[in-house]
């Protein structure tokens, strides 16, 4: 999985000129098909989509294109995920939270329930990323709770994010520093690691 921006025809340019890398061997990506159409809720509105696939021209490995505003194996934007993340890390109880955003209460305890679960680690990974983006951060604060610590540890590197790379949601910039792993089941490890 790599994940790309979110305009499609800019991808395609980037893929085709070879602009996009291979993350394991650091080869140049080509085009190879289309991984199969899904339905995707972005905003609330359904979207069609067809995830774009590649190959890398020097190990021959494969690898799904996957836009920055979704995350594996979710039907609904990070946007709305980090929303709901967000409001339950506020209190707000999952029933509410999905009434809000017109979601199953099963879907929406879903992801806190993965997320709470990954808590440390994600607040351990996005921890790394806000001080590897902005070598001046001082320690991030305590809030009080692992979802808390996770939370703030996202929102930080967010801003550390749009410090260097301009106006971006924190929720977009967890997606993207995750590889999209934000809420994979706990076997799956958060990718990429920052750089030195």
């Amino acid at each position: 999985m790599l994940m790309v921006g979110t305009d499609g025809a800019a991808v395609e340019c980037d893929l085709a000129g070879g602009g996009l890398v291979c993350p394991f061997c650091g080869g140049v990506l080509g085009p190879l098909g289309h991984g199969r159409a899904r339905t995707l809720r972005r905003g609330g509105v359904d979207e069609r989509a067809r995830p774009r696939r590649s190959r890398c021209r020097s190990c021959a490995g494969t690898h799904m294109l996957l836009a920055e505003c979704w995350l594996v194996r979710r039907r609904d934007d990070v946007e709305t995920i980090g929303a709901a993340i967000a409001d339950n890390a506020a209190g707000v109880g999952h029933r509410r939270i999905a009434s809000g955003l017109g979601r199953w209460p099963d879907t929406v305890r879903a992801w806190l329930r993965v997320f709470r679960a990954r808590a440390e680690a994600i607040r351990s990974h996005f921890t790394r990323w806000a001080h590897a983006l902005d070598a001046d951060l001082g320690p991030i604060g305590d809030r009080g709770s692992a979802l808390g610590d996770a939370v703030e540890a996202v929102a930080v590197a967010g801003r550390a994010a749009a410090q260097r790379w301009g106006p971006v949601s924190p929720w977009v910039v967890a997606s993207r520093l995750s590889g999209g792993a934000l809420l994979c089941n706990t076997s799956a490890p958060l990718s990429p690691r920052p750089v030195s």
